[in-house]
């Protein structure tokens, strides 16, 4: 029986997700991190940094439409956005399918991370090339101090809290994305698992809560992200997700829906608990 070749990622101490993979694409040593691309058997390409599952082509528009696309139909003529790290481009890609948008900036510290995925996965990586994406390979952290006032959204799509993404989930963080939005922008960052990530849920909210006047947590669900389950933060100056949600500008999604926006906000009652906590 010929052997078979597995990727195994290490969520925490006491839980593993494994898949069966096909070949090793890619890999690489980058300036700040290890980078990986395999080719699995049930979720297409899969790239991988620092050993932990970033995106794959079967599950990635999960993430992508529910990152983009509840801020994007919250505020109502969003025409600068921002986001930090996505060098995958899948968030981008989500960006500009609104006819709002005048200009779309990309702030990913590791350049590594768009050249691999503009090759390995070109369906995620294909709206770096509309001509209103600015690519900047830069610090995202040093990028929002630096532009104060500017944005109507950013996103934060960073990695775990580790490595070069550890000071995207402080306080003083969110504090200097509040200062680079306009008067009445919004942001959302993605904050993990309810299940294996309770303490940094918790402080992210608090966080967040302690800068912007609104602020609330949904749901999405991306299988091979740690038990599926995982939540979204939104920090706004102004609108509300829910009272001042927009009609639908594009149909052109898998996941997302005016319903599934709605629902997301719905959240279970040991999630309630936890933001309580």
């Amino acid at each position: 029986m010929p052997a078979e070749l597995w990727f195994t990622e290490r969520q925490n101490d006491n839980l593993t997700i494994g898949l069966r993979i096909n070949k090793i694409l890619h890999s690489e040593t980058t300036e700040f991190q290890t980078l990986d691309v395999v080719e699995t058997v049930q979720y297409g390409n899969l790239l991988v940094l620092d050993g932990c599952v970033m995106t794959t082509d079967a599950d990635e528009f999960v993430y992508h439409e529910m990152i983009a696309h509840v801020p994007m139909h919250t505020h109502p003529n969003a025409k600068k956005v921002l986001v930090v790290g996505g060098g995958d481009g899948g968030a981008i890609r989500e960006i500009v399918k609104h006819p709002t948008v005048e200009r779309a900036v990309l702030a990913e510290i590791d350049g590594r991370v768009i050249e691999n995925s503009k090759r390995f996965f070109p369906q995620i990586a294909k709206g770096l090339s509309d001509p209103r994406v600015e690519v900047q390979v830069t610090d995202g952290i040093r990028h929002v101090q630096e532009h104060r006032g500017e944005y109507d959204v950013i996103l934060v799509d960073s990695t775990d809290p580790v490595g070069p993404a550890v000071g995207l989930f402080a306080r003083d963080f969110y504090q200097a994305v509040y200062d680079a939005l306009k008067e009445d922008g919004l942001f959302v960052a993605q904050t993990e698992s309810p299940f294996v990530n309770q303490d940094l849920i918790q402080s992210v909210h608090r966080d967040i809560r302690s800068v912007f006047p609104i602020t609330e947590l949904y749901l999405a669900y991306v299988p091979t992200y740690p038990t599926g389950m995982w939540s979204f933060t939104m920090g706004s100056k102004r609108y509300h997700p829910l009272r001042d949600r927009q009609p639908a500008r594009t149909q052109d999604t898998r996941y997302y829906t005016e319903a599934v926006h709605q629902a997301a906000f719905a959240l279970p009652r040991f999630v309630q608990e936890l933001l309580k906590g």
